[in-house]
């Protein structure tokens, strides 16, 4: 009789182990894969169609303000009263030692702004931020957020697109990818820039690797907000329709023929909403219809709020449309010196637009649902004066900031995590900015586990690799 064959109980178990894992795990990930294949056809077919999110929403769309430049968190909302007794001493980060080789001396600055604390939540606010105390507690102030990196372009990518080196989508093409439009005649995702672009340039509102139906649309600071918005003296809207659907049955006939090219269905979409937009975009930026309450509301008419004010006022009516998400640019906030001067004029040209918005939205019923957000791409440190004279100013800080977010399910009138004596770091509800993403993206219904894109080989999402939610800045419902 032949010997028997045994297979040790372990390796039996292994073995069992791996190949029902293994098939297991096949039919998990041919069934994600096939989720996704079947929401990107249906992107395709209508890719900014409303969908449904994740999880029950606080907010349906987004009003993002930034600060770009890095807009200093000690000479604004975080007082720390601490400066005042170490004004122009000299500051040595803590555990560093200073090189050899560094010329000059450093020394610590403390605000040339009072503060006060206003509202029932008791806000702390620069006295220079005159208008913004009369939303006081409609504010949600969250000082624990860090970002990686102290370079402009690279944390404006970070706080935009969740990744310090550009390529990846912006936060507004995620959340329109994940929740589509309400107003198929308008772009889901729009951009208000400054006249200059932010440093990274349009990189931080683009689609990356989400199909091209998802990237922002800036609209032009001065003259017509899009180039060649109007036909062609002579085309009437007929003759173009003629023209748009001969245009579309041959770009269809190419398409059968190259399946899986985005960017064809893409610029395929893209005529279409042109077309749509001829009719829906000169009136949604016609600001004639408005009150001269409402443009003294916002400011406009002023040399200092005009700009701003017009922004903000244009995000109002935008929201009101069924836009999903609206960024507005100012700056630059980057006072490396003057910081008094350099941060009074900022503040002024946006203090009484920010309040007139909130005030607005509120008064329309809009607020509850709009998720309004004010950050810039990091903090600054409480250093960098110079001793003598009256050019102080700050560096920049990747380890402190102030964020604050209103409506939208937020936990109006707290102030979240908090920052050391001198503001140097965060030290109370300290998150990476991932965190801080995910929280919004859960605020809008949306779960940044599942709002996912397979791309080069694995499934990519705007946290990167993961995060958690913020839960102390969600209003307990």
């Amino acid at each position: 009789m032949d010997a028997m064959f045994v297979i040790p109980r372990r390796e039996s178990l292994f073995r069992m182990g791996t190949s029902l894992g293994g098939i297991a795990l096949a039919s998990m990930l041919a069934d994600e894969a096939s989720a996704e294949d079947s929401r990107a056809e249906n992107s395709e077919a209508a890719p900014m169609q409303p969908k449904s999110g994740h999880v029950p929403a606080k907010a349906k769309n987004c009003i993002f303000l930034m600060m770009e430049g890095g807009p200093s968190h000690i000479d604004t909302f975080d007082p720390k009263p601490k400066l005042n007794q170490l004004h122009l001493q000299e500051f040595v980060r803590q555990g560093q030692q200073k090189s050899a080789m560094e010329s000059g001396k450093r020394y610590f600055v403390r605000s040339p702004f009072s503060f006060s604390r206003h509202g029932e939540s008791g806000a702390p606010m620069a006295d220079n931020w005159t208008h913004l105390p009369k939303v006081a507690d409609e504010l949600c102030f969250y000082r624990g957020c860090q970002v990686d990196s102290v370079n402009h372009p690279t944390a404006m990518y970070q706080m935009n697109c969740g990744n310090r080196f550009g390529g990846d989508p912006g936060i507004g093409a995620w959340v329109t990818y994940g929740l589509g439009s309400e107003n198929q005649s308008l772009p889901g995702f729009i951009v208000l820039p400054e006249v200059s672009y932010p440093q990274g340039g349009a990189a931080n509102w683009s689609n990356g690797y989400l199909p091209a139906f998802y990237q922002g649309t800036p609209l032009r600071a001065k003259g017509s907000p899009i180039l060649d918005l109007q036909p062609p003296a002579g085309i009437s809207r007929a003759r173009q329709r003629l023209n748009l659907d001969l245009l579309s049955r041959m770009n269809q006939r190419h398409a059968a023929k190259h399946p899986g090219h985005d960017e064809l269905s893409a610029r395929l979409v893209s005529y279409e909403l042109a077309f749509r937009m001829q009719t829906e975009v000169p009136e949604a930026m016609d600001l004639s219809g408005e009150t001269k309450e409402t443009f003294a509301l916002y400011g406009i008419g002023n040399d200092a709020t005009d700009a701003f004010g017009r922004k903000c006022l244009l995000a109002r009516k935008m929201v009101e449309k069924g836009v999903r998400f609206v960024q507005l640019y100012n700056g630059t906030w980057d006072s490396h010196d003057y910081i008094e001067r350099a941060h009074g004029n900022l503040v002024r040209g946006v203090d009484q637009p920010i309040a007139a918005l909130i005030q607005d939205l509120k008064q329309r019923g809009l607020l509850e649902s709009t998720l309004v957000v004010w950050c810039g791409e990091f903090g600054r440190s409480p250093d960098n004066g110079v001793r003598g004279g009256t050019a102080y100013g700050r560096d920049h800080n990747a380890n402190a900031m102030t964020i604050w977010m209103a409506g939208g399910g937020v936990n109006a009138g707290h102030t979240i995590g908090a920052t050391d004596e001198t503001g140097m770091t965060a030290v109370e509800e300290v998150r990476p900015v991932r965190d801080f993403h995910v929280t919004l993206l859960r605020l809008l219904g949306l779960d940044d586990n599942k709002l996912t894109y397979y791309h080069a080989g694995r499934f990519k999402q705007l946290s990167q690799f993961g995060g958690k939610v913020i839960e102390p800045l969600i209003k307990a419902s």
